[in-house]
C-alpha cells in the first residue's frame, strides 16, 4: 500500500473532526508528497485568489460609488454635446474601465500558470522515477511508485488551482464589458 492511502486509513480511524478536516495537514501532505512544486502551485492559486476577493470587492463596493460620482459631474455639467465635452465623456468612462480591468492581466497569467508548474513537478516525479530505475537496474514498481506519486500530485494540484480560476477570469472580464457599456449608456449626450 502506498503513502497516501495509509496515512488516510491513520487519520480516519484515530481523529477527531477537526483533525479530519485540518487544511494545515492536508496541505502538509500535499507537499510532501509532491515536492517543492506544489508550494509554488499553492502561492499561485493563493495570488489568483487575493485578487479575484479584491476584483470582487471592487466591483461590489468601489465601482458603484466612483460611477456614481463620475456620473453626477457629467450632468452638473451644463454642455454635453460640445467636441471637448464629449472627450470628457470619454475620459469618465475609460477611466472607470481601467479601474475595472486592473488586475486582469495577473489573473490572466496565473490561470494557466500552475498547470505548467504541475507539468514541470510531473517531469521532476518521471525523472524521480527514472533515477530509481537507473540505480537499481530494473523496474520494480515500489521504487517507481514514489516517483509517480509526485508527479501525479503536482498535476493534480496544478489542475486544480487552475480550473478554480477559470470561472472568475471569465466572470469579471464579461463584466468589465457590461459595466463599461452600461456607463457609456448612463452618461447621456
Amino acid at each position: 500500500m502506498n503513502r497516501v492511502p495509509v496515512c488516510w486509513l491513520k487519520i480516519s480511524k484515530n481523529a477527531t473532526m477537526d483533525e479530519k478536516f485540518n487544511i494545515y495537514l492536508a496541505v502538509s501532505e500535499l507537499v510532501h508528497g509532491g515536492g517543492p512544486f506544489v508550494i509554488w502551485i499553492f502561492s499561485t492559486g493563493v495570488l489568483m485568489w487575493a485578487i479575484i476577493l479584491e476584483r470582487y470587492w471592487f466591483f461590489t463596493w468601489v465601482l458603484p460609488k466612483q460611477a456614481s460620482t463620475l456620473h453626477a459631474q457629467w450632468m452638473a455639467r451644463k454642455d454635453h454635446t460640445s467636441w471637448c465635452a464629449r472627450q470628457i465623456r470619454q475620459m469618465m468612462i475609460s477611466r472607470l474601465n481601467v479601474a475595472m480591468t486592473s488586475g486582469f492581466q495577473m489573473m490572466q497569467v496565473l490561470v494557466p500558470l500552475s498547470p505548467l508548474l504541475g507539468l514541470v513537478g510531473t517531469v521532476s516525479g518521471m525523472l524521480e522515477v527514472f533515477d530509481s530505475m537507473a540505480m537499481r537496474g530494473s523496474a520494480d514498481a515500489r521504487s517507481m511508485a514514489s516517483g509517480v506519486s509526485h508527479a501525479m500530485i503536482c498535476t493534480m494540484t496544478g489542475l486544480a488551482v487552475s480550473i478554480t480560476g477559470l470561472y472568475p477570469v471569465h466572470y469579471f472580464r464579461t463584466r468589465a464589458l457590461r459595466e463599461t457599456e452600461l456607463l457609456a449608456d448612463r452618461f447621456t449626450y
